[in-house]
């Protein structure tokens, strides 16, 4: 009896390790804000999200990414289904549809193919919803690049296309992060837009980071 503990006692203890050294793969699917246009590779928000959970303790592989700047749902769909992947992620990310707005693309189309993003990421995760995270389409009428254009209506614009993200993601139970806001502070922090006076500076991708990390730590691996 006591060898047989002794034993049990060692399985045990491995498979705790084994459970605790586990390094997490991450994918993140999107356009241009996913890649981290215009900043260094290390501060869009996939990269500084992984240096951020290292930080606090968990083990995670470098994001794998599939996103192009400029695409939209149909295109981010074409891109997947061109893509070999591994079998299952332990966090998925999903942050599309700006370029949707921004060709004037139908609303009604957007929530059918975004739909079908968010069950494609749900896949990936395994079937685990907890592992899944939405993000807010930012306002990109708030930067330099929407000078001369009506900023009231790409912010209404992008408010329609949220609503509709935001509405099938708390449907299917996904977690939601909100990054809108914090991007129509551009006017009063020009430091929170890269270069290019259009995409999000590290600083502003800082945040997003912050907020994806948060929640990601508040679930059990």
């Amino acid at each position: 009896m006591k060898k047989l503990f002794i034993i049990l006692f060692f399985l045990t203890a491995m498979t705790q390790t084994s459970t605790a050294q586990k390094t997490l793969s991450f994918l993140a699917l999107g356009d241009s804000y996913t890649i981290g246009e215009s900043v260094p590779v290390y501060q869009s928000f996939p990269y500084q999200t992984v240096q951020l959970l290292r930080k606090k303790g968990l083990a995670v592989h470098a994001a794998e990414i599939v996103a192009k700047t400029g695409w939209t749902t149909d295109e981010l769909m074409a891109g997947i289904e061109k893509t070999v992947f591994e079998k299952n992620y332990d966090i998925v990310t999903l942050l599309i549809g700006v370029n949707n707005q921004y060709r004037g693309n139908p609303d009604d189309v957007y929530a059918i193919e975004f739909e079908a993003l968010l069950n494609k990421a749900i896949a990936f995760a395994a079937g685990n919803k907890k592992h899944v995270y939405v993000l807010s389409i930012p306002d990109w009428g708030a930067t330099p690049f929407a000078e001369g254009r009506d900023r009231k209506k790409i912010a209404a614009e992008i408010d329609v296309f949220n609503s509709i993200n935001r509405k099938i993601t708390n449907a299917k139970g996904i977690t939601y992060i909100s990054i809108t806001e914090g991007t129509r502070e551009v006017p009063s922090n020009p430091k929170l837009v890269a270069k290019d006076g259009l995409h999000p500076s590290g600083d502003d991708y800082a945040r997003w980071a912050e907020k994806l990390s948060n929640a990601i730590m508040a679930i059990t691996y």
